[in-house]
């Protein structure tokens, strides 16, 4: 009895099924013309002999079964669409897209492949925002070290890491319309205790107090933002991250370590006991590929890379793993650093072997852009081959640059660059399979 109810008045679904069979009897007593089947004939006055005595008019038998056929398809095509979109309207409040292009989302891109996404800030967000184009299987691991900012003071008031960047991958990743990534970006500009907070992080904050844990509290808005993959802290201790500079002086705390000016030496976290979520070490584990970066060097991609358990888990996958370079240098971290420069920062922190592949920029940069970040003692990052090479690392140039009021990597065109790799690594591991079970083969027939 349960059926029925689907056709309880006011659902919006009687009519387009009505339609729909309308559509196929139409279909069916065309076809039957068409094809010469005769199996109706005894119906003398049946469906299919209104049909085709009313569309006989029009011309001959023939003529009435194809004008049957084409209004049956008509009829089934109209029926289809919005018989999807009432049952998306449910499903999906607010969701204003075509039918098809929802299902292709949640069916096509469900079968694409399983990527993890390595990183912070605002870089780990714009590569988000691309790759979730094509495929719904992503997982991005976000760093929790930040102090600064909103972030900074909720960790400081609530004793909950901080939210930021979480709040930043979850916007990326939704499938919600443009207001209300607007709206979880929102920053308070006046009120006592509330300016300079985002509405993001104040909602991730209030989930965290009801869920009694940040993981969960993170998977709650990822439901309500519909969230095609899954965010995931690097670690769920309470971080602090400290450097040392060439000078051999130390300074504690994110935020701090860019206003020291010096060059950094190495960066640290306390505690070193931290540990990565489980989840986080089985995403890498099943991963077709995992994406570092890109994000400031020092304190959105090493911090990640620092927690204990996640450099040995990239190690042990067979997996390749990128790393998006930077467009610019950035004052107080990288500055005059090369491609090479930032590799060789990740070799000192992690070890060698880590890197299959170097993703860089390369092209043009305009001149005002260039005049603009050059007062704030920002570079072009230049990309040195040999230097690369030499680590034992693959260079993938591409033109990635997006202009606007920033110069960062432009979404589409990076995870465009970043599939391709993914593909062509697929395609050489593929390769390789064949070439060793040719070999194996080969010898046993000897």
């Amino acid at each position: 009895m349960e059926g029925f109810k689907w056709l309880y008045p006011g659902l919006k679904i009687k009519r387009w099924l009505l339609l729909a069979i309308l559509g196929l009897l139409l279909l069916v007593s065309g076809l039957t013309v068409i094809l010469g089947i005769t199996l109706l004939a005894s119906a003398e006055r049946g469906f299919t002999w209104f049909i085709l005595h009313t569309l006989g008019n029009l011309g001959s038998p023939l003529v009435g079964g194809l004008l049957a056929v084409a209004l049956g398809l008509a009829c089934i095509i109209v029926s289809v669409r919005y018989l999807a979109h009432s049952i998306i309207q449910v499903l999906l409040p607010g969701q204003t897209a075509n039918p098809w292009q929802v299902f292709y989302r949640r069916q096509y891109l469900a079968r694409g492949p399983h990527l993890v996404a390595i990183g912070g800030g605002t870089g780990l967000a714009v590569l988000l925002r691309g790759l979730k184009n094509y495929t719904r299987n992503l997982t991005a691991i976000v760093t929790v070290a930040d102090d600064g900012g909103s972030s900074g003071r909720l960790r400081q008031e609530l004793n909950i890491p901080p939210p930021g960047d979480i709040r930043n991958c979850l916007v990326a990743l939704a499938d919600t319309e443009s207001l209300m990534e607007d709206l979880f970006s929102y920053r308070f500009r006046q009120g006592e205790g509330l300016a300079g907070h985002s509405l993001g992080n104040l909602l991730l904050a209030a989930m965290t107090d009801m869920a009694g844990d940040f993981d969960q509290a993170i998977q709650e808005l990822a439901r309500v933002l519909a969230v095609g993959g899954r965010v995931i802290p690097s670690t769920t201790s309470h971080v602090i991250m400290g450097a040392e500079f060439a000078d051999g002086s130390t300074v504690l705390g994110e935020s701090n370590i860019p206003l020291a000016g010096k060059p950094i030496k190495r960066v640290f976290l306390q505690p070193v006991a931290c540990r990565p979520p489980k989840a986080a070490l089985e995403a890498i584990a099943r991963a077709d590929a995992i994406i570092i970066g890109p994000g400031s060097l020092y304190t959105s991609v090493l911090p990640n890379l620092l927690v204990p358990g996640i450099v040995e888990a990239l190690r042990d996958t067979p997996a390749p793993v990128f790393y998006v370079c930077n467009i610019m240098t950035q004052p107080g971290e990288t500055d005059g650093y090369t491609v090479a420069d930032h590799l060789q920062a990740i070799i000192v922190h992690c070890g060698r072997g880590i890197i299959d592949t170097v993703i860089a920029h390369s092209g043009p940069i305009s001149r005002a852009a260039r005049r603009r970040y050059g007062t704030k003692g920002a570079r072009p990052v230049l990309i040195n081959g040999p230097a690369i090479a030499k680590m034992g690392v693959e260079l993938r140039r591409g033109w990635l640059v997006d202009e606007t009021h920033v110069v960062r990597h432009h979404p589409e065109r990076l995870a465009g660059l970043v599939m391709e790799e993914v593909y062509r690594h697929q395609s050489r591991s593929r390769q390789r399979l064949v070439y060793l079970l040719r070999e194996k083969f080969r010898h046993l027939a000897r």
